[in-house]
């Protein structure tokens, strides 16, 4: 195969672990946030690949880990990130089983990076209540949970020396504008989720520096 046309590896590699919010649900591949932020890392010189993802709408903590297990992926990586909850929450489960499946899901994903904690972060859960879907139930019921489930996540992280990312003002402030949504009324835009990658960019610059 002529050079010029063999496949090219790119020097860091990226995995993106979630739900609906990382596979990106009614948008195209380009808009999902975790493929958004490899784009801008590739803007500041850093030659990152587009991620893998290991994400699936609807899935919870257990799911989630169910899921990676089954992929049988034993790839390390050099930038990992985690966003996960928000079924959890809508489902009425357990902060405190979520607490104690978010800290294996934390150890899962360090032992993708090869061990090291540096090269993860996480992304804190949206808020749904805030969209349009959302109309006629609970604003402040939804709001208070997802802080609570937040909390938890902040405090696993900090415990494990994670990096820990808030977009979740970032949602909530996106009830002003439709173009901020997907179709679906439920789901983020590309535009939304472009706010994610820019919020988790100096994070990740910093993890791959380190």
């Amino acid at each position: 195969m002529p050079e010029d046309t063999a496949p090219k590896t790119s020097k860091y590699s990226f995995l993106s672990l979630g739900d609906s919010y990382t596979i990106g649900e009614s948008v195209s591949e380009s808009d999902r946030w975790s493929v958004q932020l490899a784009g801008l890392l590739r803007k500041d010189g850093l030659d990152v690949g587009n991620p893998d993802i290991i994400a699936k709408t609807g899935w919870t903590t257990s799911e989630l880990q169910t899921a990676i297990k089954a992929s049988g992926n034993q790839k390390t990586y050099n930038l990992v990130s985690l966003l996960i909850g928000v079924n959890n929450q809508y489902r009425g489960q357990s902060q405190d089983t979520y607490r104690t499946e978010f800290r294996e899901l934390l150890q899962t994903a360090t032992k993708f990076a090869g061990g090291k904690t540096a090269h993860v972060f996480v992304l804190s859960i949206p808020d749904w209540g805030y969209s349009p879907y959302a109309v006629g139930q609970s604003k402040a019921r939804i709001a208070q949970e997802i802080d609570q489930f937040n909390a938890i996540a902040k405090d696993e992280c900090a415990k494990a020396t994670i990096a820990f990312v808030d977009i979740t003002p970032l949602t909530r402030a996106a009830s002003t504008d439709d173009k901020q949504f997907a179709s679906d009324g439920l789901h983020y835009s590309g535009k939304q989720m472009k706010l994610w990658a820019e919020k988790a960019l100096a994070t990740a610059k910093e993890s791959l520096q380190k």
